[in-house]
């Protein structure tokens, strides 16, 4: 593996309270304008419409040269006096009006505290304004789109998911933070990990391992892998959320670390590592910043059964769905004409079953942190 010379900076940059004024002044004038071309709408004896920008695989176009997914410029009108869209409509005036009072009052809200904030009984009816939050957060995504805005522009934050721990350094939010003293459980990958948010104050470190699970991390951790590999651990809880993409995109680009995914031999792992590389077709809108066109996928791998030497009881029978998502991924545009790939996806179909990584501890209980990924890394030994 190639190495990396990161030169650790010695003070962590902080943008004026300026910037973010301008940032939030921006938003805040791209909501107004929404508004106000409502309203010039509806005083104009014209149906007040919401352009919406789709988030569909049919409006995803692959970028081959940068080697990300990106949205194409289809839209779908929104209008008010439609019994379709009419309940959209007025979900999306209720999300913008509350995004307008977090930036005027300066805090930031769940996505959860946007549902709730939202969420009424219209008078004169039992209807509700939302039922769930998975009616809600569509619509905030929507407006980030319709606003060409980032949700955490918008003041909006999702759950804590994910954990990182290894040689580096950052200042979240002006605390100091050494992710090398940061025990069993290590530093909670924040929602928003912006550079006005986190900075990274000093690295060592000369790639990132990101792991799909927490099971699997807390191997890596309790072994001291990141120690005895200078690396940095992460893990994103399964699908890893913006945060943790986002925050992995910025080590790649900003410190210049490699990416290294260890992550299960079935089509959901090899799922997530399309979505780490590429992007995914809901949030192609954000494959700019979130995207790492040259992560690498580690394993586990079709392969590992014989040459680890496995037990059958690893095995778990591939099901007709997860046939079907296997064809489908091989599909993909960047997963297509990659004979790696292609080889690692028709192995698995031929192999008939899935292995979860947890499935190397038969071997030994420290076999993947020891052994499995120590050798791979010597030998390079990864698909891209």
């Amino acid at each position: 593996m190639a190495k990396k010379s990161i030169a650790p900076s010695t003070s962590a940059s902080k943008p004026t309270s300026g910037s973010v004024k301008a940032r939030d002044i921006a938003t805040q004038r791209k909501i107004l304008t929404l508004a106000e071309e409502i309203v010039r709408r509806s005083l104009g004896g014209r149906e007040p419409i919401v352009q919406i920008p789709t988030r569909t695989k049919s409006n995803t176009i692959w970028n081959k040269k940068k080697g990300i997914l990106e949205m194409g410029d289809a839209t779908a009108e929104r209008p008010l006096f439609d019994l379709k869209t009419a309940k959209q409509f007025m979900q999306t005036m209720l999300h913008a009006s509350t995004i307008k009072d977090l930036i005027e009052a300066q805090k930031t809200s769940s996505l959860r505290g946007v549902f709730y904030k939202a969420k009424h009984t219209v008078a004169g009816t039992k209807e509700n304004t939302f039922d769930t939050q998975d009616e809600s957060d569509p619509i905030l995504e929507d407006l980030e789109v319709a606003l060409g805005a980032l949700r955490e522009e918008l003041h909006v934050f999702a759950e804590n998911r994910g954990s990182m721990v290894g040689n580096i350094t950052i200042v979240d939010k002006g605390d100091e933070i050494d992710c090398r003293r940061m025990g069993s459980g290590g530093y909670a990958l924040p929602s928003i990990v912006e550079p006005d948010i986190i900075q990274f104050k000093k690295c060592e470190a000369k790639f990132v391992l990101h792991v799909e699970k927490g099971t699997v991390w807390n191997r890596f951790n309790e072994d001291r892998f990141w120690e005895k590999n200078n690396c940095i651990l992460t893990h994103g809880a399964g699908q890893p959320p913006r945060g943790c993409r986002r925050l992995l995109q910025r080590l790649n680009q900003e410190l210049k670390l490699p990416i290294i995914c260890v992550l299960d031999n079935d089509p959901w792992g090899h799922y997530i590592y399309s979505v780490i590389k590429q992007g995914s077709i809901s949030l192609a809108f954000e494959s700019t910043r979130l995207a790492i066109p040259d992560a690498k996928f580690l394993g586990i791998r079709a392969k590992d059964f014989r040459e680890c030497g496995l037990d059958d009881a690893v095995k778990i029978d591939l099901t007709d769905n997860d046939i079907k998502r296997a064809k489908e991924i091989a599909a993909y545009p960047w997963f297509e004409a990659h004979k790696g790939w292609q080889k690692e996806i028709n192995a698995l179909l031929s192999n008939g079953f899935k292995m979860e990584v947890e499935s190397l501890i038969t071997k030994d209980i420290s076999y993947v942190s020891e052994t499995y990924v120590p050798e791979r890394l010597r030998a390079k030994d990864w698909l891209e």
